[in-house]
């Protein structure tokens, strides 16, 4: 039996592991609470660690990486100020046992003075956390507008959106350049060509969206340095035969990940189905590696709350079945966690579980350009079982250690789940 699972102080071979984007099962080693080696099991398995847990097949991966969400807990994060850092204390957590390792604030469009607060509100909250800390972490933040085509600004309020322009993009950012790590734009509102190099120069990685470009407007934008597409399909032109747009510029081009919302509102499942066999999300983009589409839960701040109606800037929000919208139904997000897509993913048929662990965990730290288990925290894993026999189709999952497990045996096979299908 192993006595502890406190992560910093595992050692530990996970042996017969379905890792995601791998065929065979596979040894994870632990050494001192980090993982230091993945290697294939062979017929001749010997372990160098005198304690063994034997996954029989389940699947293993890091928690998920959340690019896009506005809020939790009440809490939008357009709004935040310095008496919010409890608050965002108790966000993190949540988001810890929501199977989430680290997340980008987002900020949708609102008023210059109001960004710059929450920034700084971020900025100071992060000096806060300590390294090791088991909770979700902040990895960034991920400025959705105010540079957006009014035409196709959703929920965005139109008063605050601006000029794409050198002299403006200066203003949002003011000191906190190297805060911000993902900037949603249209391309389109620069003619000059000037302000993708910029940020990309700053270390911002470029996301098109809420845009009218078409595909040799939005071409012209990934030549030019951007690498991402803001929750695909939404505010932006429908895929046409004749006029691709967007999206259509974004699946053919190996350098270009598309964030995907799969809560089942925001996007017909046939359409994400139809999505995922064009992007080709089990062969990864050739000479970059890539995989194409990741999950974001595009969360809004009653994540963590019931249905009911809330505060949204200066308008209300009603949630109904994790939705949330406008009086006059106008998408606003949703309040279902990251993993939730996971989930929904294989519950449509649309890839099986490995490809859809990966879209959450694998492929938006890709976008980061961070992606690698050796190193990582023990403390990060997730376990994944699929019963796909059962009339109950599901799909549980479990960090494998800390507060969320509760014992574990040599070649135990037993799991608390966290969420079903």
């Amino acid at each position: 039996m192993i006595t502890t699972l406190q992560p910093d102080a595992v050692n530990l071979d996970i042996i017969n592991v379905r890792l995601p984007k791998s065929q065979n099962l596979q040894q994870v080693c632990i050494r001192q609470g980090k993982i230091s080696g993945v290697e294939a099991m062979t017929e001749g398995f010997s372990s160098r660690s005198t304690d063994i847990l034997d996954l029989q097949g389940d699947w293993l991966s890091l928690g998920g990486i959340d690019l896009q969400i506005n809020g939790a807990l009440g809490l939008a994060f357009p709004d935040l100020e310095l008496q919010h850092l409890p608050k965002l204390t108790q966000i993190c957590q949540y988001l810890w046992e929501q199977g989430v390792d680290g997340f980008m604030p987002t900020i949708v469009t609102t008023s210059i003075d109001k960004i710059q607060r929450s920034l700084a509100t971020i900025t100071e909250f992060i000096q806060t956390v300590a390294p090791d800390q088991p909770t979700a972490k902040i990895l960034g933040v991920h400025l959705e507008g105010p540079f957006l085509n009014p035409s196709k600004r959703g929920a965005h309020p139109e008063e605050y959106l601006l000029p794409l322009t050198w002299e403006q993009v200066k203003r949002v950012l003011g000191d906190s350049a190297n805060l911000v790590k993902i900037i949603t734009l249209a391309p389109e509102l620069d003619p000059t060509d000037r302000i993708i190099p910029y940020l990309t120069n700053l270390g911002i990685i470029v996301s098109l969206g809420h845009s009218q470009a078409t595909a040799p407007q939005a071409e012209r934008a990934f030549t030019l340095g951007a690498t991402m597409v803001t929750h695909a399909f939404n505010a932006m032109p429908g895929l046409h035969h004749r006029e691709p747009g967007l999206l259509g510029a974004a699946l053919v081009n190996n350098r270009v990940q598309s964030g995907l919302i799969a809560d089942g509102e925001h996007i017909c499942p046939l359409m994400v189905n139809l999505l995922l066999r064009m992007s080709g999300i089990n062969q990864p983009r050739e000479t970059t590696g890539l995989i194409p589409v990741f999950l974001v839960s595009d969360a809004a701040s009653p994540l963590g709350l019931p249905d009911g109606v809330y505060a949204w800037d200066e308008r209300q929000i009603e949630v109904k079945a994790g939705t949330a919208r406008l009086a006059d139904g106008t998408l606003v997000g949703t309040t279902l966690p990251l993993l939730t897509g996971v989930k929904n993913l294989v519950k449509w048929n649309c890839c099986d579980l490995g490809e859809a662990i990966a879209l959450a965990t694998i492929a938006p730290r890709q976008a980061l350009s961070e992606f690698s288990l050796i190193g990582a925290s023990a403390g990060q894993l997730l376990r994944w079982k699929f019963d796909h026999v059962s009339e109950r189709m599901s799909v549980n999952w479990q960090r494998l250690f800390g507060a969320q497990s509760s014992s574990t045996h040599r070649k135990s096979n037993k799991m608390k789940s966290n969420s079903e299908v």
